[in-house]
């Protein structure tokens, strides 16, 4: 063998103990970790326990450490033998973990609270009319247009405003039978003239024109059509010029003071948005002003795309600021309910068929809880099952302890294989 033979030779030898060390170490520093039922002892807790004759409480599979089995045996989930359980083993807990490797890993704890949570909705919708605010200007006698005094339609009315002036001839005759009965003196006329009054308004006369005839004893060719709401004017039909037929509607004018917000909800958030809560809006054209609000109505159709629902909103508009088709941000708030268990969000591990928390126990003991969570809030989860008020649980280093308990139940599977096998 030549030297340059030799020399790799040597490096080979002393690559394969640097690797031997370095794993000697990582092992050292993983049992140190785990602190054992008996302090300075070299054997597993298991065994030191059994040896002091203490009687298991249950078996447990380290795969599935939430299943208890009453005797020994092989697990029914893997290929191994069961791993009995003693009460001084960890303090009550799946793991134990020393108090130095806690402040290592971070480890920080919460309380369980019983407290009321606020169900606080955040939103986007779209501004519509309120159709509520909606009238219409129909004619219900034929007559012509001599004079349009709105052009343009969305343009803004005031109620009494005139709209336009129209010719009809019924309305002219109707006008002059009941001046000719107003002339009359006789006492059985007074009956008379109230039935041709309420022909002139059955047949939609202006109550203004009607008072002004009554007045003046003229009749006027023409009548002015008045503004019944404020508002604004979404259709225009009626054009100068032109003659319409009785039914036709020359104006259609809907409201501003309020207008209605139409909100997706989320499927899952619905209980927030209930008929009678108050909601704030924000626009994003009037920033610094807040628009109130409530909720009218939860329409009974859910968006299959989206799984939403759509909330009606009726929010008060002062100075016709909201306009159809803005956007505006909404804030649903609700009281709170009942008083209830909650756990900080960040507890809660969700394996995709269950939801966990890591409960704290004395002595540094950790334990795994199954639990029954409800919506989150604000931070907050809610707990249906599976904790106590006042316990302690883990708030972050989960993982990492799951890797603690994980180390724990695989050189206890290592150290149980050189031993007499577990009878069956």
């Amino acid at each position: 063998m030549n030297r340059s033979q030799q020399r790799i030779l040597s490096l080979a030898i002393g690559a394969l103990v640097l690797v031997l060390v370095s794993a000697s170490a990582g092992y050292w520093y993983a049992r140190r970790g785990i602190t054992p039922s008996v302090q300075g002892s070299n054997m597993p807790a298991a065994t030191t326990t059994a040896q002091a004759g203490q009687k298991p409480l249950y078996w447990y599979d380290p795969m599935q450490p939430s299943q208890h089995f009453d005797k020994p045996g092989k697990s029914p989930f893997m290929d191994m033998q069961l791993v009995p359980k003693y009460a001084d083993e960890t303090g009550g807990g799946s793991v134990k973990v020393s108090p130095d490797t806690v402040q290592n890993l971070g480890i920080r704890t919460g309380r369980v609270e019983r407290v009321a949570l606020s169900s606080n909705l955040h939103t986007v919708g779209s501004v519509a009319f309120d159709e509520n605010l909606l009238t219409l200007v129909q004619a219900r006698v034929d007559g012509y247009v001599t004079e349009l005094r709105v052009k343009a339609p969305f343009e803004h009315v005031r109620r009494g405003q005139p709209l336009a002036q129209i010719l009809s001839p019924q309305w002219l005759e109707s006008e002059q039978q009941y001046l000719a009965l107003l002339n009359m003196d006789a006492e059985r006329s007074a009956s008379l003239q109230q039935a041709a009054r309420e022909r002139l308004t059955v047949l939609g006369v202006p109550e203004r024109t009607i008072q002004s005839l009554e007045q003046s004893r003229k009749p006027d060719a023409t009548t002015t059509l008045y503004a019944p709401i404020d508002g604004a004017v979404t259709e225009l039909v009626a054009r100068q010029g032109t003659a319409f037929t009785a039914g036709t509607s020359l104006f259609r004018i809907n409201g501003l003071k309020t207008v209605w917000v139409n909100a997706q909800i989320p499927e899952a958030q619905v209980a927030a948005a209930t008929a009678g809560s108050t909601v704030e809006a924000q626009a994003t054209a009037w920033p610094g002003i807040s628009f109130k609000g409530r909720v009218l109505a939860l329409l009974p159709e859910v968006d299959p795309q989206t799984r939403t629902l759509t909330a009606r909103v009726a929010i008060d508009n002062p100075g016709f600021r909201l306009s159809p088709g803005m956007y505006v941000t909404l804030d649903f708030a609700s009281s709170p309910g009942a008083p209830q268990l909650v756990v900080p969000s960040e507890a809660i591990i969700t394996t995709g068929t269950r939801s966990v928390v890591i409960v704290a126990h004395g002595k540094n003991g950790f334990d795994i809880a199954n639990v029954t969570t409800g919506r989150e809030q604000n931070g907050r989860t809610p707990i249906l099952s599976g904790l106590s008020e006042g316990d302690s649980v883990v708030l972050s280093g989960q993982f990492l302890i799951d890797s603690e308990a994980s180390l724990t139940a695989t050189v206890n599977r290592l150290e149980r294989s050189t031993s007499p096998e577990m009878p069956q």
